[in-house]
C-alpha cells in the first residue's frame, strides 16, 4: 500500500475499496486503528499503517481480532476516534467482546468495526455472512456498494457512533474491498482531542438488564439517523412491475441486469446502504407500490427475511405480494451473485425468455478448455518450506507405521489436505483449532487410542489462537506433538509482521516474542529444525513421535517469497540427463506427479524431468529426495567464487 494522507482533496484518484475505507477513516479523524490480517480486509490496516506518520495516527497489527477491538475501544473511552478491521472469521473471534461492548457502549470517541466478508470463500475456509452480528448485538449496520460510498460511509459511521455512543458496523465484501474505481477524496480532519478517561465515567455491562434497554434505545436512535441519511435510495418507475431490493455490490449487479434486459421502465431498484435497523417506513412505501419483489444480497437472506417479517406485520394494508430470492431459488443460496444470475432471475419473474449464453456455446467452451488448458492444482509456491515439512511428515509417519494423524487449521499450510501437500493433514478448521482437537485426541489413550498425533500451526496463528490450546494441553497432560511451521511472516495474507518477527505495522522494530522461549517457559521439550534439511527434520520428527506428552518441534525457514526478495535461495538446480530415469523412475515421473514442485517439470518429448529456470528458486530440497540422484544442487556462492 502507499501513504494516502497526502492525496489532493477534490482530485479524482483510482482507489481500491479497502484504501477508500482507510481514507474515509482518516477524513473522519480516526486516531487509533487496529486489526489482525485476513483477506479480504488486510489492506485497510496496512494502508493506515503506511499513512500513520503522515496523518499523525497510530496503527497496529494486533495478535488477534478480539484484542484489536478491545484496544480500539480503549481509545474510544478516552475520547479518540478508533476502529478495528477484520474478515468475517475475525468477527467470530471478537464476538464475545462485541456482545459485551454493545451493552456497555463505547466512549465519547467514535468506534467503528469494519468486517470484510468473502462470498464464494475466495480466500477463506467459509463464506460466512457477518451481518448476523448486527442483529445479534443490536448494532447499526452500513453496507457500501462502491469505493466512493465506502469513503463516505466511514465518515458517517464515526459520526453515528458518537451520536449513540456505541459501536457501528460497516460491512464490505471481497468484490468491493478489492475493486478499484474513481474516488474524490475530501479534506483530512484537523486537530484531535487529548485522550483522557473521565474519572466519573464507568464502562460496564452491570446491571445487565437496564443496560440492555439502553442498548435497544441506542439502536432505535441510530435507525432514525440512518433513515435521514443519504445511503438508501430508489430509482425506477413509481409503480414497478418488479421491485429489486439490493445491498452492497448486489446493487451494481442489479443495475447492470436491468440495463442488460432493457427493463428500466418496468423494474425499480431500492438500494439499501443502511441494512440494520431497516427503514420500515421506506420499505412499506415501496412494498405498497408493487406486487412482486426480488431480493439481491450476499450471502444469507438477511434483508429478505427481515423484509418478509415486516410485510407479515403489515400485510392487510400492503396487499398480496410475491417474493423472489433465496427462499424461492431465484438467487443462489450459496456463493456469489452476478449480473448474469440476476438477469436470469428478472427474466424468469417477468417471463422475458432471456438467454444470456447459448447452451451449445457453453458446452463447446468447456470441452475446449479441458482439451487446450493444462490442468492445474492449488499448491505451495516453489521453494515453500511447508512442502518440505509435509514431505518429511509423510515419510516419517509411514516409517512409524502407527497410522499417525495430522491436525491443522487455516493458513498456507492448510494445503496439506490436498495432493500438493501429500494429503497429509486429516483435519482443518479455524485458527488454532488443530491444537484443541489434538488435545482431545491426546487424552484418548485410556480408551485404547494408540495413533500418534501431530498438530501443525503457523507462527502467526501461534500467537493469534494457539496459546490457550497449548496451556490446556500442558495442564491436562495431553499426548501429542506440536509442530510449529515458522516461516517468519503472516504469509497467506500478505507477509504482515507478527510478534515473532519483532516488526511493527509501521515497519519499525518492536519487541520480539520468541516462540521457543514461550514453549520452554511452559516446561515443554522444544527442538528447532530447518525443513530444507530433510534428514535432520525427519530425524527430529521421528524422535519426537516416539516420546510421550506434549512436546514441540519448530520447523523454521523463512517463507520462500520473503527469502526470494531478501537475497534469494542458496542453490542453482540442475538435472543430470545421464542419471534421470524419466518414465522408468521407480516413482513414475516422481518429480512432477509426486513431489509436485512447480520448479520441476516432466518433459514429454524428452521423457525426462527438467528444471523450470523461471519458476525454480533453488531451495535444494528436491536434490535430497530424487530416487535416481539426478537432481543436483549447485551452491551459488561456490559458483561465484569459481
Amino acid at each position: 500500500m502507499a501513504d494516502i494522507s497526502g492525496l489532493t482533496p477534490g482530485r479524482t484518484v483510482l482507489m481500491q475499496g479497502n484504501e477508500a475505507i482507510a481514507r474515509g477513516a482518516l477524513e473522519a479523524g480516526v486516531s487509533f486503528a487496529a486489526a489482525y490480517p485476513g483477506n479480504p480486509s488486510s489492506e485497510i490496516l496496512q494502508t493506515l499503517a503506511d499513512s500513520a506518520e503522515g496523518a499523525g495516527i497510530y496503527a497496529e497489527w494486533s495478535t488477534n481480532e478480539k484484542v484489536a477491538l478491545e484496544a480500539a475501544a480503549a481509545a474510544s473511552y478516552c475520547g479518540l476516534r478508533a476502529m478495528a478491521s477484520m474478515k468475517q472469521n475475525g468477527v467470530n473471534v471478537a464476538q464475545d467482546f462485541i456482545c459485551n461492548l454493545t451493552i456497555s457502549g463505547s466512549g465519547p470517541g467514535g468506534l467503528v468495526l469494519v468486517t470484510c466478508d468473502d462470498p464464494g470463500a475466495i480466500s477463506s475456509t467459509n463464506e460466512e455472512d457477518a451481518r448476523f452480528i448486527a442483529k445479534l448485538a443490536d448494532l447499526p449496520l452500513l453496507e457500501p456498494s462502491t469505493p466512493a460510498e465506502a469513503l463516505a460511509m466511514m465518515k458517517f459511521a464515526f459520526d453515528l457512533s458518537e451520536d449513540i455512543e456505541n459501536l457501528v458496523v460497516v460491512r464490505a465484501i471481497s468484490r468491493l474491498s478489492h475493486t478499484r474505481s474513481g474516488v474524490v477524496p475530501g479534506e483530512l480532519a484537523v486537530g484531535r482531542p487529548r485522550p483522557a478517561w473521565d474519572p466519573k465515567r464507568v464502562i460496564t455491562t452491570i446491571p445487565a438488564v437496564p443496560r440492555h434497554q439502553v442498548m435497544k434505545d441506542k439502536l432505535a436512535e441510530a435507525g432514525g439517523l440512518m433513515a435521514a441519511g443519504p445511503f438508501n435510495s430508489y430509482g425506477g418507475p413509481d409503480n414497478p412491475e418488479l421491485l429489486i431490493i439490493a445491498s452492497g455490490s448486489s446493487v451494481l449487479y442489479a443495475a447492470e441486469a436491468i440495463d442488460i434486459l432493457g427493463v428500466g421502465r418496468r423494474v425499480g431498484l431500492l438500494k439499501l446502504g443502511c441494512t440494520w435497523p431497516l427503514d420500515e417506513k421506506l420499505l412499506r412505501k415501496h412494498l405498497a407500490a408493487t406486487e412482486r419483489v426480488l431480493f439481491a444480497e450476499e450471502v444469507d437472506p438477511f434483508i429478505e427475511d427481515h423484509v418478509k417479517s415486516l410485510y407479515a406485520q403489515h400485510a392487510p394494508e400492503l396487499g398480496i405480494k410475491r417474493f423472489y430470492g433465496k427462499a424461492s431459488g431465484h438467487t443462489p443460496a450459496i456463493g456469489e451473485l452476478s449480473p448474469g444470475r440476476l438477469a436470469a432471475a428478472v427474466s424468469e419473474v417477468l417471463e422475458l425468455g432471456h438467454q444470456a449464453v447459448d447452451p451449445g456455446y457453453l458446452e463447446r467452451a468447456v470441452q475446449s478448455a479441458g482439451a487446450m488448458a493444462a490442468p492445474r492444482e492449488v499448491g505451495f509456491c516453489p521453494g515453500c518450506p511447508h512442502r518440505a515439512s509435509y514431505w518429511a511428515m509423510k515419510q516419517v509417519l509411514a516409517v512409524d507405521g502407527r497410522a499417525g494423524l495430522v491436525s491443522g487449521d487455516i493458513g498456507c499450510y492448510t494445503m496439506g489436505v490436498l495432493s500438493t501437500g501429500f494429503n497429509r493433514v486429516n483435519s482443518v478448521h479455524c485458527m488454532g483449532s488443530g491444537l484443541g482437537i489434538s488435545s482431545g485426541l491426546g487424552k484418548l489413550g485410556r480408551f485404547g487410542f494408540d495413533q500418534p498425533v501431530i498438530s501443525v500451526v503457523g507462527d502467526s496463528t501461534f500467537f493469534h489462537a494457539a496459546l490457550p490450546g497449548i496451556v490446556n494441553a500442558r495442564w491436562n497432560q495431553a499426548d501429542y506433538l506440536l509442530v510449529v511451521l515458522d516461516n517468519s511472516a503472516t504469509a497467506m495474507t500478505g507477509f504482515q509482521p507478527h510478534p515473532g518477527t519483532g516488526q511493527l505495522a509501521s515497519g519499525q522494530a518492536g519487541a520480539q516474542v520468541d516462540i521457543e522461549q514461550v514453549c520452554r517457559s511452559l516446561g515443554l521439550d522444544c527442538r528447532v529444525a530447518d525443513p530444507y534439511d530433510l534428514a535432520a527434520t525427519s530425524d527430529a520428527l521421528y524422535d519426537a513421535l516416539q516420546q510421550k506428552g506434549l512436546r514441540v518441534l519448530i520447523l523454521r525457514r523463512v517463507c520462500a517469497l520473503v527469502q526470494g526478495r531478501s537475497g534469494g535461495h542458496p542453490y542453482r538446480m540442475e538435472i543430470d540427463p545421464e542419471l534421470c530415469r524419466g518414465d522408468a523412475c521407480g516413482c513414475h515421473r516422481f518429480c512432477s506427479r509426486v513431489f509436485k514442485c512447480p520448479g520441476l517439470v516432466f518433459d514429454q518429448a524428452l521423457g525426462q524431468a527438467v528444471i523450470d529456470e523461471v519458476t525454480c528458486v533453488g531451495c535444494g530440497v528436491c536434490a535430497q529426495i530424487c530416487p535416481a540422484g539426478a537432481i543436483k544442487a549447485l551452491a551459488k556462492d561456490q559458483e561465484a567464487a569459481a
